[in-house]
């Protein structure tokens, strides 16, 4: 990452104001209120195959708007580039001697620097929505697609209004919003040309619909003798009734109103106030996107209606904006929009910001898969560019179960003059950054594996090969002990497969799916030994691996061989909360009765909800195994951990620890836990190192002597 980077991240945690805006608005709840009696699942899935179907053919619907658009009075002109259409503009405006210009939903302008542009032929351009006015004032980009503004304080408004008015002003944000009203206001009467963008362009009647709140699009698009509308071919539907969904859908996503104050529609030219015809000219801009469409991975994401609901969700989003983690679009769909409308390249230190917990994939609108085309930016560079050679060494490693089990026996030797009470809490010299926020998790002086062959079971008909994870074997151990036990309570005989090695999910975050791809072909047939009825996973990023994304990696690296012994793994995967939930349901594993009743609150690790599902199963076991679940604010709201996210982003990932160890205090419960290592690394970690009195436990250790 380069320093500017990692400069721009120090700094926005160190502002207060960012990390508290989108708290302050408690979007989860009034977003939630908005769709109350809307089934958001089959209206996202109305408008995915709407913006899906028109992204196939988005040439013949640019044809067709043309045609429609131009029988209507409207001149239109097609852009292939974002050099097009600044030249068309500009040539424009020297045509019609405009001087100056008022712009409103204009984030496609911001795409192609329009301003700068026009700025060098001496034409002045004033935005008139109020937080991309607030934004010119303070020469930045947008930090927000919804909310430009977003990143500033009242009282740096009050500044800025302050300097542009040459008056006095205080921070009431009444009397800034009548100063900004006053101000702008003018301008439309000044303006020689309008200019806008759309938020749906419909092709049967050669239509632009922009939805607004504030009313000055209207103004931009009615007052001036011009009006140029820039939009972007992703725009574009079929028919009226494909813009019904998305006008339900995009105001309640973005800003939780069921509508926006104005939706205009522009179908044709009126008459100025002088009796002459206005002139409306469309720019219709490709600037890749046709490229885009034809890409069978990234053509989904030209379905973005531009809600950014992703933003509101996204905990690093949260912390740092989108000055930081953005381009002109800004958060995980801005990195995919930012690689094809400027160049991968340009996405490469914004796509590292991604934590890839999902939350964005769940609220998205138009059903993208984002955190995945993230993933496909990082093959593709990796690819191209290959993976930093410290990096891809430590891939390897990993890679080579020998070596790597050597290294990690070697450092349960070596780091005994640092271990305390089974933590690491102090470390030496340029070492002393990696415990400065959290204690680290000792090596266990014996794995699992070792362990495994000493302990005795039953011998039964039923069989499950358990697939311990790196963590889980070499760093705490015992939880694997008592997933054993438990199984065999319920009449299972467990197999370890020795062979078995790191699951891949470091290398395919990495985008390197070719190492990915090694770490399934090695693991399949060893977890299959034996014909277990169950393959049994108690780290919710390995489950992944195995149930989700060995069989689709080996696919996409052509190794077919595979594939059907990697969907037999797959089909009989369960994490381990899960089976013991269904255990329990079966009578299989009886409660004991009479127990000490403990309190509890549970940590849904991101893989575990949002890549295989699991929530409610480990809920329900440690509650028949007599735990009391106390739920936390935002219990499936990521840990910071993120693998190795928190050694590349440690600033960032130890801000998502804070949060989530401030949420779990607040329960009150004794303890909490979590299927799934490496949050247990970082919230033991972290409740260590601040002194709380809550312990972290895997659940298997908190189960493991409450059934019969």
């Amino acid at each position: 990452m380069k320093e500017g980077m990692s400069a721009s991240i120090h700094k926005a945690l160190e502002n207060q104001n960012l990390a508290g805006i989108l708290d302050r608005w408690n979007y989860p709840a009034t977003r939630a209120k908005a769709f109350e009696g809307v089934d958001f699942e089959a209206l996202r899935s109305k408008i995915a195959d709407i913006k899906g179907e028109a992204a196939g053919r988005l040439d013949e619907l640019a044809e067709t708007f043309k045609k429609n658009a131009e029988a209507n009075g409207i001149k239109v002109f097609r852009a292939n580039s974002a050099e097009a259409a600044r030249q068309y503009i500009a040539n424009l405006c020297k045509e019609k001697g405009v001087k100056k210009i008022v712009k409103s939903k204009s984030m496609a302008t911001e795409e192609i620097h329009l301003n700068h542009f026009l700025d060098e032929f001496g034409i002045q351009s004033d935005e008139t929505d109020l937080g991309e006015w607030i934004c010119q004032l303070a020469h930045q980009t947008p930090s927000h697609m919804v909310m430009p503004a977003l990143h500033l304080t009242k009282e740096e408004i009050s500044d800025l209004f302050a300097e542009e008015t040459k008056q006095p002003l205080d921070n009431d944000i009444q009397k800034l919003v009548k100063v900004a009203r006053k101000a702008i206001r003018e301008k439309f009467f000044e303006a020689d040309m309008g200019i806008s963008g759309a938020n749906i362009a419909i092709a049967e009647t050669g239509s632009i619909v922009i939805c607004t709140n504030e009313g000055n699009a209207r103004l931009v698009t009615t007052l001036p003798k011009v009006h140029v509308a820039l939009v972007g071919l992703e725009k574009l539907v079929p028919n009226y009734t494909d813009a019904a969904p998305i006008l339900a859908a995009l105001p309640r996503n973005a800003t939780s109103q069921l509508l926006t104050s104005y939706a205009s529609f522009i179908s044709a030219p009126t008459l100025n106030d002088d009796g002459t015809m206005k002139e409306v000219h469309i720019v219709l801009m490709d600037n890749n996107r046709l490229k885009m469409a034809e890409d069978p991975k990234f053509k989904e994401a030209l379905q973005c209606i531009r809600c950014a609901a992703c933003l509101n969700v996204c905990p690093v989003y949260r912390l740092v904006t989108g000055h930081v983690f953005g381009d002109i679009y800004t958060g995980g769909i801005g990195t995919i929009l930012t690689a094809w409308f400027n160049e991968l390249k340009s996405a490469e230190d914004i796509q590292a910001l991604c934590i890839g917990c999902d939350k964005c994939k769940d609220i998205c609108a138009a059903k993208i898969d984002i955190p995945g085309l993230i993933l496909e930016i990082r093959r593709r560079a990796a690819t191209k560019e290959g993976l930093p050679f410290i990096y891809k060494s430590a891939l390897q490693v990993i890679n080579n179960r020998k070596v790597f089990h050597t290294m990690l026996r070697t450092a349960s030797v070596l780091q005994k003059p640092f271990v305390k009470e089974g933590f690491i809490r102090h470390l030496p010299m340029f070492l002393s950054g990696l415990s400065e926020y959290r204690s680290l998790p000792s090596v266990a002086p014996s794995p699992f594996r070792d362990i495994f062959k000493t302990l005795k079971q039953p011998k039964c008909d039923e069989k499950a090969a358990f697939y311990a994870g790196c963590a889980l074997d070499f760093v705490y151990p015992d939880a694997g002990v008592a997933i054993v036990k438990i199984l065999n309570k319920a009449g299972i005989e467990v197999l370890f497969p020795e062979e078995q090695s790191c699951c891949g999910i470091p290398h395919w975050g990495s985008g390197s799916f070719d190492m990915a791809a090694d770490a399934a072909e090695r693991n399949i047939l060893p977890l299959l030994e034996g014909d277990p009825k169950y393959i049994v996973v108690s780290c919710a990023s390995c489950t992944t691996a195995l149930k989700k994304e060995w069989a689709k990696i080996l696919k996409e690296q052509h190794r077919e061989t595979l594939i059907p012994a990697a969907n037999k793994v797959a089909s009989r995967t369960y994490m381990f909360t899960e089976l013991v939930d269904k255990l329990i349901k079966e009578k299989r594993l009886t409660p004991k009765e009479g127990i000490e009743l403990h309190t509890l609150t549970y940590h849904d690790s991101c893989h575990a909800k949002r890549h295989v599902g699991v929530f409610k199963e480990p809920r329900a076991a440690l509650s028949a195994a007599g735990y009391e679940i106390k739920e936390m604010n935002e219990c499936d709201t990521c840990c910071g951990m993120g693998g190795s996210y928190t050694l590349k982003q440690p600033e960032i990932s130890m801000q998502m620890l804070k949060r989530k160890l401030e949420n779990i205090e607040a329960t009150g419960a004794e303890f909490v836990s979590a299927e799934c290592p490496g949050c247990l690394i970082q919230l033991r970690g972290g409740l260590d190192k601040s002194g709380s009195k809550v312990k972290a436990i895997h659940p298997a250790e908190l189960m493991v002597d409450k059934f019969k």
